[in-house]
């Protein structure tokens, strides 16, 4: 056998007896390095919706409906002994009202102020308590329908709390002219802003814990479950009361 032959035989003989073989690929620096296991992964939180739910007799339909139907009931209330007397100043110019008490505390002299008409066609006026019988009769067939704890669609929970919102802006806009700029107060007005600043509380908390309105808002979820929302409501309650005295206070009780 020729050289060259023994030399291409020798070689494939240490190709055919290597322990990989022909078909054995050549080592690679990655193959020398330690395999660390898999790191394992962060646990996950175990906090669902129900659990940031708001739980207990407070959040439910039945308390947050009755809430908002009380404090409706007092606000139509209200309104219907407003329309009468201001009825009755239609009929008897002039005549002082029962609720007139003294320079401040005065229900006519609020009547007779033109923001107590803002709604006018022509010569033709309505006084906002007529409306307020309209309003509040919604509002109060809403918080019987909310207690008979019935389906309510988003768009028809979200309307209610806009009108909510509607009606206690026109309030404390009403009450803002009474204190300074017709410089007298109407009890009954006094009376028909706390029940809607009470009604707009509960719809707010029914729209949120009985509604699941807006449907990610954990936040507020939060604070209608840690009852954050009785200390703000009573420090806004305090406060208008302040604002109230501190404004007239030396003259509501002359």
């Amino acid at each position: 056998m020729c050289p060259a032959v023994q030399v291409a035989y020798g070689i494939v003989n240490a190709r055919t007896y290597s322990p990989g073989g022909m078909n054995e690929r050549p080592r690679r620096p990655e193959d020398h390095m330690e395999r660390h296991p898999e790191q394992p992964s962060p646990p996950q939180s175990s906090t669902t919706f129900t659990d940031l739910k708001p739980h207990g007799w407070r959040n439910g339909a039945t308390w947050t409906y009755l809430v908002m139907l009380l404090a409706s009931g007092v606000a139509l209330l209200v309104s219907f002994v407003l329309s009468a007397e201001t009825l009755q100043m239609a009929r008897h110019p002039g005549q002082s009202l029962g609720c007139d008490v003294n320079a401040v505390l005065s229900c006519s002299t609020v009547a007779q102020a033109w923001q107590s008409e803002i709604v006018k066609f022509g010569e033709l006026s309505f006084p906002n308590a007529f409306f307020g019988i309209a309003a509040e009769s919604v509002f109060v067939t809403i918080a019987v329908i909310g207690m008979a704890r019935m389906t309510m669609p988003k768009w028809f929970a979200t309307c209610t709390w806009l009108g909510s919102l509607a009606a206690l802006a026109y309030s404390y806009w009403l009450t803002s002219q009474s204190l300074f700029v017709i410089n007298a107060l109407c009890p009954w007005c006094l009376v028909l802003m706390f029940a809607t600043t009470i009604q707009f509380m509960a719809v707010s908390h029914a729209t949120v814990t009985v509604q699941h309105l807006p449907p990610h808002a954990s936040s507020l979820r939060t604070y209608y479950r840690l009852n954050i929302d009785l200390m703000v409501d009573a420090v806004w309650i305090v406060a208008l009361i302040t604002l109230i005295l501190v404004k007239d206070g030396a003259m509501l009780f002359r």
